[in-house]
């Protein structure tokens, strides 16, 4: 009895679950919400666990379709946090030159089309194959590896307008210098 339960070990689970929820809800709370959601799932239907099947792709799957279905049941919500998120200052102080970039490319990942970013970041994050990434979203692999070069064209794309963007330098208040 203690070696099944092994085998079902999603603590060691805990961190994939909640990046790929901050990936799918981009709000850490709510992403603790979704987490909690897809586990109380998971232990309720825990007898449909196959044995020897990978209980990380399984409970990544159980994470998506948790998260599809709060979409369906709060569409609203989703709409006025997608308003609030296009609302914010697009840039917002920064002590370091690094600081501000990472904000850009994160702000790039999720400007993606949901289906887009919840694909990439299942490979290129969570370090998923192909397969156990389309698996955990329950589409084709053909349609995954679509939704990935898509995602990646469009963020080589932002990459491409960015580098042409020529640095902005700060000029002081007393110092004539800089004008």
């Amino acid at each position: 009895m203690e070696r099944k339960e092994r085998t079902f070990d999603v603590l060691g689970q805990l961190g994939s679950l909640r990046r790929y929820a901050r990936s799918l809800v981009r709000n850490a709370d709510e992403a603790e919400d979704l987490v909690h959601d897809a586990l109380v799932k998971a232990y309720e239907r825990k007898s449909t666990f196959r044995r020897g099947a990978n209980l990380r792709t399984w409970l990544l799957s159980i994470v998506h379709n948790a998260h599809i279905d709060r979409l369906r049941k709060a569409r609203s919500m989703s709409r006025r946090h997608d308003e609030a998120a296009v609302e914010m200052e697009p840039s917002m102080p920064a002590g370091q030159d690094h600081a501000v970039r990472l904000k850009q490319i994160r702000d790039a990942f999720f400007s993606l089309p949901e289906e887009q970013r919840e694909a990439l970041h299942l490979v290129a994050i969570e370090d998923l194959s192909y397969q156990e990434a389309a698996s955990a979203l329950g589409i084709p692999v053909g349609t995954l590896m679509s939704r990935i070069s898509r995602a990646r064209a469009q963020l080589r794309e932002f990459e491409n307008e960015t580098s042409s963007v020529t640095h902005l330098r700060l000029i002081g208040g007393n110092d004539h210098e800089n004008r």
